[in-house]
């Protein structure tokens, strides 16, 4: 049987945000630029607001979607989130979980998964679960459910369609991730813009794809940091301290409001959904909630 819930139809996702924020990158890091480079043999890296997978520079008249999160040597891996009570296992072998008379908002999501040494990880078995567009879950077959392998170069695509909401809960997709002979990490990838993720408990803005517009749909972009061990290369730099001083008005365990604004880092930044702010989530690292300017 397939679970459903009532919907409003305004928030179904039929039709794109018009929302900057959607293609808003992260900061660029050496270990972003590494990670652009893993496609880069024949393709320049191309670098605005962020460091940008090489698969998008090669498109004329597109601006490229940022690699997020920024990986760097000792970094924590992507975080761990709830599974949920909509799993299930042996889900079929494919990579796209659509027809071409499925209805919703077409999607596309790709990106690599990397080791602790921002290296790619080939092999990692990827299995993902999503809301239909309705947001119901198939329980009784395997609509929108599969599972994939990460190819040499570590990278991915699933093809979908944007998920529907359902009460208590933001736009979300969910996957488990396993690097062979490694434990399975299981998280949830999140849309930027959506209203809900200002009031779900679950989300986590260290979880929020790239996306930007595609014609009648939407391509996203996420890469997955898991906790495998690897050896940086000998000719890697080392890493550079930030010149900017930490601190100013932005505090850790204050309430902000969209619209606050603070200093943080020697910048000047404007908050963009309601929030409390913790620790990790200091205005450059965090662009779904603070904008600077």
């Amino acid at each position: 049987m397939t679970e459903r819930s009532a919907v409003p139809p305004e928030e179904t996702g039929g039709t794109p945000r018009n929302d900057s924020r959607q293609t808003t990158g992260r900061p660029i890091s050496r270990k972003s630029l590494l990670k652009a480079a893993v496609a880069a043999s024949a393709v320049p890296l191309v670098v605005g607001g962020g460091a940008a997978l090489a698969r998008d520079a090669g498109r004329a008249g597109t601006t490229p979607l940022a690699l997020t999160p920024s990986c760097d040597d000792g970094d924590d891996p992507t975080p761990e989130q709830m599974e949920g009570p909509y799993f299930k296992p042996n889900s079929p072998l494919r990579t796209s979980l659509v027809t071409s008379s499925t209805p919703g908002v077409p999607l596309t999501v790709s990106g690599y998964v990397f080791g602790r040494a921002c290296k790619p990880v080939a092999g990692v078995l990827l299995d993902f679960w999503q809301a239909d567009t309705n947001g119901a879950y198939d329980m009784a077959g395997f609509a929108f459910r599969g599972h994939q392998f990460t190819g040499a170069d570590g990278s991915f695509s699933l093809t979908t369609i944007v998920p529907g909401l359902y009460p208590g809960r933001t736009r979300h997709i969910h996957v488990k991730a396993q690097a062979p002979g490694r434990p399975v990490l299981t998280t949830q990838l999140y849309f930027p813009g959506e209203p809900r993720n200002a009031t779900d408990a679950i989300f986590d803005p260290a979880l929020l794809m790239n996306v930007r517009s595609a014609g009648s749909g939407r391509e996203g972009t996420f890469d997955f940091v898991l906790d495998v061990a690897q050896q940086p290369d000998p000719t890697d730099p080392p890493t550079v301290p930030p010149t900017d001083p930490p601190g100013g008005s932005w505090a850790a365990g204050t309430t902000y409001r969209a619209g606050d604004r603070v200093t943080y880092g020697g910048g000047s930044y404007r908050c963009l959904q309601g929030h409390k702010a913790i620790v990790g989530w200091e205005p450059p690292l965090v662009p779904a909630l603070w904008e600077r300017g």
